[in-house]
């Protein structure tokens, strides 16, 4: 079974951390990840273009003229789309864009997002991030000593996630830190760098094996 090292903030070995065949085997599923990051873009979208129709607008419906007689075009009300002013057809509308997506496909794109980021050297594990002193300036310091200098994904468990831990990364730019339970595909290809707690990558493996493929029925308890 394949390992990664579990290193400390200073960028010390402390360990090694199993890596589930069950999770971590087969080729990335480009097709995959583009639809959870289509999926993921489009609940983000506000939808609240519109436009007004001849309901909305501002005139009267009084028909302008009679029918016949007058040698003019027939018009039945100054709220016409045919008129400057008038109503608009088939105009957007607010809407939501979000749908549904299974639940089995967002977790085999989160798959494959592990896949690439290990494959790249872009994915650290951390036995721990506390720090002597949970301020910014130390959280900035230990990022550049494992070489997440640029735009860097930090993930915690809820159990181990404080108030410290919050307020020492969230003025670190191009930092975000989540939750185990909450980390998107969208989110481990936007940032170049994912750094995991020990306990956080457990727990997301963990998640990951329970609904792996029948094919990886084996994994599974070897892992267990």
């Amino acid at each position: 079974m394949a390992s990664i090292n579990v290193v400390n903030l200073g960028g010390e070995k402390v360990g090694e951390f199993p890596l589930a065949e069950a999770v971590f085997t087969g080729e990335v599923n480009e097709s995959l990840l583009w639809e959870a990051v289509k999926h993921y873009r489009a609940a983000l979208r506000q939808g609240t273009a519109a436009t007004k129709n001849r309901k909305l607008v501002s005139g009267a419906g009084k028909k302008l003229w009679k029918q016949k007689g007058t040698g003019r075009a027939r018009v039945g009300s100054i709220r016409t789309p045919l008129w400057r002013g008038g109503g608009t057809v088939h105009g957007p509308q607010p809407r939501s864009y979000d749908y549904a997506f299974p639940r089995k496909k967002l977790l085999g794109a989160l798959r494959s997002a592990l896949q690439s980021k290990i494959a790249a050297g872009k994915l650290t594990i951390v036995d721990s991030f506390e720090t002597a002193e949970m301020k910014t300036k130390h959280f900035r310091k230990a990022l550049t000593t494992l070489e997440a200098t640029k735009t860097t994904l930090l993930v915690e468990t809820s159990r181990r996630l404080d108030e410290k831990l919050y307020l020492g990364s969230r003025n670190l730019e191009g930092v975000e830190l989540v939750l185990s339970s909450e980390v998107h595909p969208y989110d481990l290809l936007r940032y170049e760098h994912a750094i995991f707690s020990r306990e956080a990558m457990q727990t997301l493996q963990e998640t990951l094996i329970k609904n792996a493929p029948r094919g990886h029925a084996s994994s599974q308890k070897e892992v267990a």
